[in-house]
């Protein structure tokens, strides 16, 4: 697990490309770490079938069978389609120490994953994401 990095945009000519891509919203989460108001996301009480992908790049990450209700605001999960698909990395951001989840195929931010909190799924895992760095494609999985 490494650090996660400030993202210079004005010298990074591939976050550039990006925010070509994505809406202003979507590059703040996405490309720069940010968080979308809670309870807010399209996501959050979805109970469609399908494949969640990466926003940015499509990649797919989250099985729609993963999904579960925490009540916390924000998209949950308990694993991901496969290990592979995700990076993570130490934030101490806000005060505190936590796991920050990123798309391993364009390396975007999905969200933060909590451990022993306490839920009933297989794995005792949170994966709390953002909705807006998610794209359900319905009836894959």
């Amino acid at each position: 697990m490494s650090q996660s990095p400030n993202v210079n945009t004005q010298d990074n000519p591939e976050e550039i490309r990006w925010q070509d891509v994505l809406t202003p919203d979507e590059f703040a989460v996405l490309r720069e770490g940010g968080t979308e108001r809670p309870f807010t996301g399209e996501y959050v009480d979805t109970t469609s079938v399908g494949m969640y992908q990466c926003r940015a790049c499509g990649a797919d990450l989250f099985p729609s069978d993963t999904k579960f209700s925490s009540h916390c605001g924000w998209p949950s999960f308990y694993a991901p389609l496969a290990e592979d698909r995700v990076r993570y990395l130490r934030d101490s951001s806000m005060g505190m120490e936590r796991v920050e989840v990123r798309c391993a195929n364009c390396d975007s931010h999905m969200g933060h994953l909590f451990e022993g909190e306490g839920y009933d799924t297989p794995t005792d895992l949170r994966y709390c994401l953002n909705s807006i760095s998610l794209r359900l494609v319905d009836g894959q999985e």
